[in-house]
C-alpha cells in the first residue's frame, strides 16, 4: 500500500504507534509535532533508517492558524500529494463545570474539534484529487461523556458530529471515518491503581487495550474500507455495553 499519510500528534503513544504500523505497510508518513522534538525526531529517524525518504517531519502549534495552514501546504505536497489525514493529536485534561476557564474551553475545543475541522478544509482539495480519506481519533466519551471532563467529552461529541457532517459534505471523493478508543493508554496525570480496576470491571474483555488495537482499526479504515464513509469504530474493549 503505496500511500502517503499525514499524522497530528505522532511523536508518542497512538500516533507514534499509527506512523509506525502504516509504515510498516508501505505508507510515507508525515509526522506533526508540537512539543514532542526528541520522540519525533527519533521516530523520523527510525522511519527513515528502514525506507529512505519515506518519513518527513514538522513542529506546528495548530491552535495557530498559520502554523496549522502551513502544515496542511507542507504535507499536501510531500512525495507529490496526500492520501489520508489522520487527525490524532488531542489535549486531554480534567476540570469540572465549576473549575473550566474560557482559555481550558478554548484548548479542548481547539484541539479536539476546531483543529481537525480546519484541517480537513485545507486539504479536502488534494485528498479529492486521490480519492483519498480523514480518519478521526475520537473516544467513547463523545457519546455519554466523562465526569470532570466536561470541555473534553463536548469537543470530541463536536468531533464525532463532524466525522459525519464532513462525511457528507466531501464525498464521494473523499472518505472520512472516526475511530473512538476506549480504555488503552491510561492517562499521564495520576491515576489510582483502584481506580484503574474500577474501570476495567466495567470493560467485557477484563483488560486495557493497546495502541496497536487503534492503528489496526485506522490501518483498516485507510486500506480496506473503500465502501464505508461516515462510521465511527469503536475499540472499547466492550466497555460502551456497560455504560
Amino acid at each position: 500500500m503505496q500511500k502517503n499519510v499525514l499524522i497530528t500528534g505522532a511523536a508518542k503513544r497512538i500516533g507514534a504507534t499509527c506512523a509506525r504500523l502504516l509504515h510498516s505497510e508501505g505508507c510515507n508518513i508525515f509526522l506533526h509535532y508540537r512539543s514532542s522534538k526528541e520522540e519525533a525526531l527519533q521516530l523520523c529517524r527510525e522511519l527513515n533508517q528502514l525506507r529512505p525518504d519515506s518519513a518527513k517531519i514538522m513542529q506546528a502549534d495548530l491552535l495557530n492558524m498559520n502554523e496549522l495552514e502551513g502544515l496542511a501546504a507542507e504535507a499536501g505536497m510531500a512525495w507529490g500529494g496526500l492520501d489520508a489525514l489522520v487527525n490524532n493529536a488531542s489535549s486531554f485534561h480534567p476540570g469540572s463545570v465549576a473549575e473550566v476557564s474560557e482559555q481550558h474551553w478554548d484548548e479542548m475545543l481547539g484541539s479536539n474539534l476546531k483543529t481537525p475541522f480546519f484541517l480537513a478544509k485545507c486539504l479536502a482539495g488534494v485528498l479529492a484529487e486521490h480519492n483519498g480519506c480523514i480518519v478521526n481519533i475520537v473516544d467513547i466519551h463523545a457519546e455519554r461523556g466523562l465526569k470532570d471532563y466536561p470541555a473534553y467529552s463536548i469537543a470530541k461529541a463536536g468531533l464525532a458530529a463532524m466525522t459525519r457532517i464532513l462525511a457528507k459534505e466531501l464525498a464521494p471523493l473523499v472518505r472520512v471515518n472516526g475511530v473512538a478508543p476506549g480504555a488503552i493508554i491510561w492517562p499521564e496525570h495520576d491515576l489510582s491503581e483502584q481506580g484503574k480496576l474500577d474501570i476495567l470491571e466495567r470493560v467485557a474483555l477484563k483488560r486495557c487495550g493497546e495502541p496497536l488495537d487503534i492503528a489496526k482499526a485506522v490501518l483498516f479504515l485507510i486500506k480496506d474500507a473503500d465502501y464505508i464513509t461516515g462510521q465511527i469504530v469503536t475499540v472499547d474493549g466492550g466497555r460502551t455495553l456497560f455504560c
